[in-house]
């Protein structure tokens, strides 16, 4: 295998699959599955899951609530998300662990950086839920930060998109796909991968994202052991 541990970055609206809000358990079980198959192969998982199928923050204050509010409620929301998720996995035999950036102590653990590198060196899936517990961060900053706190090889960014493109594939039909780019080429060319506090964590910690379709069956195992699938950004 081509990484030890990596940190799977989930989107809470790839979750609703073809409904309008909510989750879709099917594809939440199809995500699951392949989870455990990679499991099985002996990588370390750490997963962070976004809340933008049930509610988004910085939506918030369009709806007349207040943006650090509606940040926490979206908070919350990945919580949702990550719960489904490590009630698949369990069903399916893997062992979680579900750690929160606040305190919520009758679903899951606080957030502890060595308990968390503890949890997966003893091969359990670790689960990180509530972002970063502080208003103003996404949670592909939560992504990026935990991946540089328990010295993840990289970040995998499963979405319902291949890879990158210089437009939306789904709105421009001749978009161009980026086999991999640099962190300062995409810069350049203003791609929106991640939020901008959340690139310059990885590009100054020299932390690679692979940004990748994850509603292809095999996609996840092939990206680990070394075959070319989505965009690379180094």
């Amino acid at each position: 295998m081509k990484y030890k541990r990596i940190l799977l970055k989930l989107s809470g609206e790839a979750l609703m699959g073809d409904k309008n809000y909510g989750i879709d358990s099917n594809l939440l079980e199809k995500y699951s599955s392949q989870i455990k198959k990679l499991h099985g192969s002996g990588i370390e998982i750490a997963i962070v899951i976004g809340g933008g199928n049930i509610y988004r923050g910085i939506e918030a204050e369009e709806s007349g609530i207040n943006r650090v509010q509606g940040d926490y409620m979206g908070m919350l929301a990945t919580l949702i998300n990550s719960m489904a998720l490590q009630s698949h996995l369990e069903k399916l035999e893997c062992d979680t662990r579900l750690m929160s950036g606040f305190n919520i102590d009758q679903v899951c653990e606080p957030f502890i950086r060595r308990r968390a590198i503890r949890h997966l060196e003893k091969g359990r899936i670790v689960i990180f839920g509530a972002g970063l517990g502080k208003p103003y961060f996404t949670t592909d900053s939560t992504a990026s930060l935990r991946a540089i706190e328990i010295e993840a090889d990289i970040v995998l960014k499963g979405t319902r998109v291949d890879g990158v493109y210089d437009f939306d594939p789904e709105k421009v039909k001749e978009a161009k796909k980026y086999s991999e780019l640099s962190f300062n080429e995409a810069y350049e060319k203003n791609l929106n991968i991640m939020d901008m506090t959340a690139f310059t964590l990885c590009k100054e910690n020299n932390l690679p994202i692979i940004v990748f379709d994850m509603n292809k069956p095999g996609n996840l195992i092939k990206l680990v052991e070394g075959e070319k699938i989505g965009t690379l950004i180094y």
